[in-house]
């Protein structure tokens, strides 16, 4: 499985354009979808916008692809949960909405290296020192969230795997317990890792 968003090397015009645009690009693009689109139909405009991005920044078809794979259980757990309670068709908004803006925050991933996003982040937030706001920290607090990520799909996959290695079927229950218990360790291994590099100041 393709880690979300890792960078990939090359020189298109979204490789090539200033980070703080893609950024403020981003933000934008998934406000957009996420306040204007309203009816399947209206998924159409934001899904050619995607795939024309993806052309121009010549990402191959199959790994585009792979960039939703990890989050195929959260959409199908939505998704159902939408069609039980509102219909197919606020389940499709909801899903379609959704997976464009995965597919707009890997294309950022893709084209951009982590350490350009957080200069950026922190060169954009360094006017508010003034009023305490400390840019590394939030800065670092962005580089964890994305990191967090991928760690969350490698506990939910080997979990799964281990549940398959024993031959039992799916339960909620025996599912959930095992990603909660795992989630928490990864999180307490990482608290000990930034206190350890004093971070916890």
């Amino acid at each position: 499985m393709t880690t979300l968003g890792v960078y990939r090397p090359g020189c298109s015009l979204l490789h090539r354009m200033p980070t703080g645009i893609k950024l403020f690009a981003l933000v934008v693009a998934i406000l957009a979808v996420s306040i204007f689109v309203r009816e399947p139909w209206q998924l159409a405009a934001p899904t050619i916008v995607v795939v024309a991005l993806y052309a121009i920044a010549r990402i191959p078809p199959m790994t585009a692809i792979r960039q939703l794979r990890p989050a195929l259980w959260m959409l199908l757990f939505i998704g159902a949960f939408q069609l039980v309670v509102a219909g197919w068709q606020r389940a499709a908004v909801v899903c379609g909405v959704l997976i464009i803006s995965i597919a707009f925050a890997a294309i950022m991933g893709l084209t951009t290296r982590i350490s350009e996003m957080l200069d950026a982040i922190t060169r954009f937030l360094t006017p508010l020192r003034r009023f305490g706001v400390n840019p590394e920290r939030i800065a670092l607090l962005f580089a964890m969230t994305i990191r967090c990520i991928p760690l969350m799909f490698e506990v939910i996959t080997q979990v799964s795997e281990a549940r398959k290695a024993r031959g039992l079927g799916f339960s909620l229950r025996s599912f959930a317990v095992p990603v909660i218990v795992g989630t928490l360790m990864t999180a307490d291994a990482m608290g000990e890792a930034l206190a350890a590099r004093g971070a916890d100041d």
